[in-house]
């Protein structure tokens, strides 16, 4: 099948290798502009971009998707597939072709911008990826394919989000081999998987531990947990110590103890701000609590 693909996110990068090995590799990608990263705050393309030029793939990067209608017109897809693009798809490229757009989670659980990071902070026990044709609405489209997968105790963003784009290639062809039988999604179940705020990252003291450490694998290793005192924290579990106040951070038995309302988290790594990553035992020698 002839397709044009959209995406931008690492996660679309590595759908885009799978579907670029199949039988319906894309005849042209669109991705988002450069844009200034990191610290330094060099341009970078995105990992779309850097993946369709290392398959020899014409890729476009315009400030709207709509600046590159000729192109895609030119191109005659009969199936566009979309991956975490990070912009609006508006009429009339909505309305002018089957677009397929591939989503890590079971819809319509999760919806929205930060759908695996959500799972693990609800404590989900299993998340997914679904195929759904666009729609208007966000993420509401009829669903022609999906597969679940365990969130296990100790996934993180990094586990789980790899996990999802190595189950969304091969789904995504399934899809496109056909042939497709759309399905509205339920209207029971619907959630929304807000975009991680600043304040989504602080570890709140007045939640539980359980939560906290939950908090702490969503966000690794790609945006990271803090604690208010502005403490990087990478890595972490529940501890059974004793004697920390919620909101403290303490040293006791050489753990690194963040008190909580029912039991201290133990912080296993950390990233002072403005410093590289380092064990709790390297912090604690060299750091007064």
């Amino acid at each position: 099948m002839r397709t044009a693909y959209i995406g931008t996110s690492p996660f679309a990068a590595t759908v885009l290798m799978a579907l670029a090995a199949s039988d319906h590799r894309p005849a042209l990608v669109i991705t988002r502009p450069p844009r200034p990263r990191g610290r330094g705050r060099q341009v970078e393309q995105t990992a779309v971009a850097t993946t369709a030029a290392e398959l020899a793939i014409p890729v476009l990067a315009p400030e709207r998707l709509g600046d590159a209608a000729a192109e895609l017109a030119a191109v005659a897809p009969e199936a566009i597939c979309l991956c975490a693009y990070g912009a609006l798809v508006r009429e009339p490229i909505l309305s002018d072709y089957e677009i397929l757009n591939v989503h890590p989670s079971l819809l319509p659980r999760w919806r929205g911008a930060a759908p695996v990071e959500r799972a693990i902070i609800a404590g989900d026990s299993q998340t997914g990826v679904s195929i759904m044709r666009l729609v208007a609405e966000l993420d509401a489209g009829p669903v022609c394919a999906s597969a679940a997968t365990q969130i296990g105790p100790e996934d993180d963003y990094g586990t789980l989000s790899s996990r999802l784009a190595a189950i969304a290639g091969p789904l995504l062809i399934s899809a496109l081999d056909g042939p497709r039988s759309y399905v509205p999604q339920p209207e029971d179940g619907v959630t929304y998987a807000e975009k991680i705020t600043p304040e989504d990252r602080i570890l709140d003291p007045t939640k539980s531990a359980a939560q906290l450490e939950r908090i702490v694998r969503a966000l690794h290793p790609h945006i990271g947990a803090k604690t208010p005192q502005g403490l990087g924290v990478t890595a972490a579990r529940r501890s059974n110590e004793e004697g920390v106040p919620a909101g403290e951070l303490k040293a006791i038995n050489n753990k690194l103890l963040y008190g909580t309302p029912d039991e201290p988290l133990e912080l296993l790594a950390v990233k002072p701000a403005g410093g590289r990553e380092m064990d709790a035992a390297a912090f604690i020698r060299g750091h007064a609590i």
